[in-house]
C-alpha cells in the first residue's frame, strides 16, 4: 500500500508522517496532546456570546476528546499491564463520565478535571520517554498498552 502525502497541506503531511514514524509511546503522548487541545478549545466555548457557537464549540470539542480517551482506554492491555492498566481504565471511564456530564450541563467542572488528569498523564509519559530506555517498546509494555499499527 502506497503512502500518499498531501503536498498542498504541509502541516497535514507532517502530521501524517509523524504518526506513521512515531513509537507507541510517542503516539500515546500525541493522543494526550490532542485530547488536551480539544478540551482547551471546549473551555474557550464558554466565552462565546452566540448560543449556537457556545453549544457547538463545547459539544464538538468534548466529543473529540472523549473519542481520544476511548481510544486510549481500548488500547490498554489489562493482562500485561496489571494494576496500572486497571487504574488507567478506571480513570479513563471517570474522565468520560465527567465530560459527558459537563457537556450535558454545559459546566466547566468536568472538563477542567479531565484536563488536569490528562495533563498529568501526558507529562508522565513525556518524562518516561525522555529517560533512557534499555530496550525499545519496554515503556509501552510496562504501562499495559497494546498499540498495534
Amino acid at each position: 500500500m502506497a503512502n500518499h502525502i498531501n503536498h498542498g497541506q504541509p502541516w497535514q503531511s507532517y502530521r501524517q508522517i509523524s504518526t506513521q514514524t512515531a513509537t507507541s509511546g510517542q503516539l500515546v503522548v500525541m493522543l494526550y496532546d490532542g485530547a488536551i487541545r480539544f478540551l482547551e478549545r471546549a473551555l474557550s466555548g464558554f466565552s462565546c456570546q452566540d448560543p449556537l457557537e457556545f453549544n457547538l464549540t463545547i459539544n464538538n470539542n468534548v466529543l473529540r476528546a472523549q473519542a481520544i480517551i476511548s481510544e486510549l482506554n481500548s488500547s490498554l492491555d489489562q493482562k500485561q499491564g496489571g494494576q496500572i492498566a486497571i487504574t488507567l481504565h478506571r480513570l479513563y471511564d471517570y474522565m468520560d463520565r465527567c465530560l459527558s456530564e459537563s457537556n450535558c450541563r454545559k459546566s466547566q467542572d468536568g472538563i477542567q478535571a479531565a484536563l488536569r488528569h490528562l495533563t498529568v498523564l501526558r507529562d508522565a509519559w513525556r518524562t518516561m520517554l525522555t529517560q533512557s530506555s534499555p530496550s525499545p517498546g519496554k515503556e509501552e509494555q510496562s504501562a499495559g498498552l497494546c498499540i498495534c499499527g
